[in-house]
């Protein structure tokens, strides 16, 4: 088995076509297909079933291979990057990936020092709902993905950064804030800003589980994906919102509102950073985790040592 032999199958594997994989290396279709042969003969194994002319899937065996692909290119790409920090040079690449909400309110000042330390770093931060997020981290394009931990699921790794609990949000003047322990009944009574029904937002489904277990009916009024967007909603008057939201958050300090707490009814939850169980935590991407608080800050960041 040789290198570029590897790279042309993981290519083939990943974009499921030859003419694909084709153009992203610079070959031929026919030299990734006598690549892919060679390694059949060698393994005396097929690696891909071929459904139709231009469909491929991948065999067990072809699964396997992905797999051993994919941890050596990814060690390949931290050699290359720890050889440049031996060589003084700090560059690499950094992915991350995460819902709004965290882009937003959580990362704007780790991403500013980050890019500041790390000018040659080549740095890629996309919008993603969390469980595209994840699926990114284990499909191998993003390093890092924030998601709730509730969604990460056992073959990945998940490491705590913000607690995060499931809250009301209503205006000042409402009602439900005199009250010292608000009850799911008394919530009912009120119209609704929900998130989404999807599995993004696993508290939707979990206060509708308490609604019908209770007999309760209720009203929704708005559905929104985004707490700026709900406590925007909430002030205007148009209802009281259920959020998922780090505990604290400034954003809602800001707002004209209130927020009660359900812990009565909701377990707290975690905000964490998803990495591959296999990653290597090259300089750079040690540089992210410490400017998120998770490990050692470099020189010059916020919170290390002066």
């Amino acid at each position: 088995m040789e290198w570029h032999q590897i790279v042309g199958f993981y290519h083939v594997a990943k974009t499921g076509s030859f003419t694909r994989a084709a153009a992203l290396t610079f070959r031929t279709q026919s030299a990734l297909s006598q690549q892919v042969k060679a390694l059949e003969e060698e393994f005396g194994c097929s690696l891909f079933e071929r459904l139709g002319k231009r469909r491929l899937r991948l065999t067990r065996a072809g699964e396997a291979l992905l797999e051993f692909a994919e941890a050596v290119l990814e060690r390949y790409q931290g050699l290359k990057e720890e050889l440049e920090a031996i060589k003084g040079h700090q560059k690499g690449r950094l992915r991350v990936a995460a819902p709004f909400t965290t882009l937003y309110h959580l990362l704007p000042q780790a991403l500013e020092s980050y890019v500041r330390l790390f000018p040659l770093v080549h740095l890629t931060v996309l919008d993603r709902p969390q469980r595209a997020a994840v699926a990114l981290v284990r499909e191998g394009e993003v390093d890092f993905a924030l998601a709730l931990e509730s969604a990460v699921p056992p073959d990945l790794s998940a490491l705590r950064w913000k607690r995060v609990e499931t809250v009301l949000l209503a205006p000042p003047e409402h009602p439900l804030t005199a009250v010292e322990r608000v009850t799911l009944d008394q919530i009912a009574r009120y119209p609704l800003i929900l998130p989404p029904k999807d599995a993004d937002y696993p508290a939707r489904r979990r206060l509708e589980e308490h609604f019908r277990r209770l007999g309760l009916e209720y009203r929704t009024v708005i559905e929104s994906s985004n707490v700026e967007l709900s406590s925007l909603y909430v002030e205007m008057g148009l209802g009281i919102a259920f959020a998922t939201v780090v505990k604290d958050l400034p954003a809602l300090r800001r707002r004209r509102l209130r927020v009660l707490p359900l812990d009565h009814y909701f377990e707290p939850d975690h905000l964490v950073v998803v990495a591959r169980k296999t990653a290597v935590l090259t300089t750079p991407k040690q540089a992210f985790m410490g400017l998120l608080g998770l490990g050692t800050c470099p020189a010059g960041a916020p919170g290390a040592p002066q």
